[in-house]
């Protein structure tokens, strides 16, 4: 049976409307132009004031901005000292870049599993996969929502491990009411348009910690400085630099670092949005049985990056795949967040094997993402329930 033939097949939008989108007004346009008409495009002032809006938002000591998300995995992944055959703990639930950082320096991904009601990593599956190889874990924040930092900051302390929270999708969250950025060893960002604020491509990794700062500060640049206290052959002439350490080209742009500078302003607002959206969607689908809603842990007030829905397909006649077409035959936009990282066919030549994490893989079996972004007026989001609605009465046992 066709079940997009319900109601004469009539989709419940004209238009399509993507998951995810960005939001750019007037005020970013002219701060663009106005650094396009400024003598530095690139290594200018705009990245310093960038770094110090950073450490203003999320409380951390240090700031340094970075080309992309992927780029501030990496450096903080240097910086933590991942060499090879250094094990480091990831959630499987995530972007790939959370597991290629470590590939990159050498080091071995090992895959925790999720908390089958959060999707966060799980703190009791980290301790489990602790071996005396273990040098660090990469904690993401999946959809937006902190993970348990309490405890797994314990089991850090208590192995003495690095905590890097992949913080690529939580800008904005609070935990215990401390702005992520300021609580873990090192935490990232990224900037995608996607995400709640852009800078076209962009990241940053924030620290407390002089020491982890001045890593974090050469990698982006060729592990270059004109700092003679850095310096194996001083010099004072005016021309002198001195590479020091292997580092790369990730520096960011004062383009893009003006286009963030002013998304950053609009971040109050960007979070409160998201969250009516949220508690608007909470409300409705929290009453569905076909469908099970991420739950939020209490220390974490959360700005929502992804909105997940979790089928639940024992009450249905379909399986994900089949809801996700029919979602976007009503012009509603979707996506899948995420395949379990050691499912790509990249980790199964380095020898990962599927059955690594049975809560991971069986959450991947039944999500998709709804859109969630700033722009959405009250309509965009009644269609989105109205088409899930829809589907779920088609699709009902």
């Amino acid at each position: 049976m066709d079940k997009l033939a319900i109601n004469g097949g009539t989709p419940v939008r004209k238009d399509l409307i993507g998951y995810g989108r960005q939001y750019i007004d007037e005020a970013d346009i002219q701060a663009v132009v106005d650094t396009l008409k400024s003598p530095a495009l690139t290594c200018g002032p705009k990245i310093t004031e960038l770094e110090k809006k950073l450490c203003e938002v999320t409380g951390a000591k240090y700031a340094v901005a970075v080309s992309n998300g992927t780029a501030a995995l990496h450096i903080a992944a240097m910086a933590a000292g991942i060499g090879p055959g250094d094990e480091v703990i990831v959630s499987p639930i995530t972007f790939a870049a959370s597991a290629n950082c470590v590939l990159y320096c050498g080091g071995i991904p090992v895959f925790a599993d999720i908390n089958p009601q959060t999707y966060n990593i799980d703190p009791a599956s980290i301790r489990e996969k602790i071996t005396e190889k273990t040098k660090a874990v990469v904690a993401v924040d999946f959809t937006g929502q902190a993970v348990e930092l309490d405890e797994i900051r314990k089991i850090c302390e208590e192995y003495n491990l690095i905590l890097i929270e992949d913080a690529a999708h939580s800008i904005g969250t609070k935990y215990n009411g401390k702005p992520v950025g300021s609580i873990a060893d090192m935490t990232t960002f990224s900037f995608h348009p996607v995400k709640t604020v852009t800078s076209g491509e962009g990241g940053a990794v924030t620290t407390n910690d002089e020491e982890l700062y001045r890593k974090l500060r050469l990698y982006p640049t060729h592990g270059i400085t004109r700092n003679q206290n850095e310096m194996q052959n001083p010099d004072d002439a005016g021309w002198y630099y001195e590479q020091v350490d292997l580092g790369y080209n990730y520096r960011m742009t004062d383009i893009q670092a003006a286009l963030l500078l002013s998304q950053l302003e609009k971040l109050p607002a960007f979070s409160a949005r998201r969250k009516e959206i949220v508690k608007r969607y909470d409300e409705v689908f929290g009453e569905m049985p076909e469908i099970m809603v991420q739950q939020e842990i209490p220390e974490s007030d959360t700005t929502r990056h992804l909105y997940i829905l979790r089928l639940n397909t024992e009450l249905l006649t379909c399986d994900r795949r089949e809801f996700f077409d029919a979602l976007r035959a009503e012009n509603i936009g979707t996506q899948v967040h995420y395949i379990p990282v050691y499912w790509h066919s990249y980790y199964e030549k380095l020898g990962y094997e599927k059955g690594l994490c049975p809560e991971a893989e069986k959450l991947y079996s039944e999500i998709l993402s709804i859109p969630l972004f700033y722009s959405m007026i009250d309509a965009d989001v009644e269609d989105v329930i109205t088409a899930v609605k829809k589907l779920i009465a088609a699709f009902r046992k």
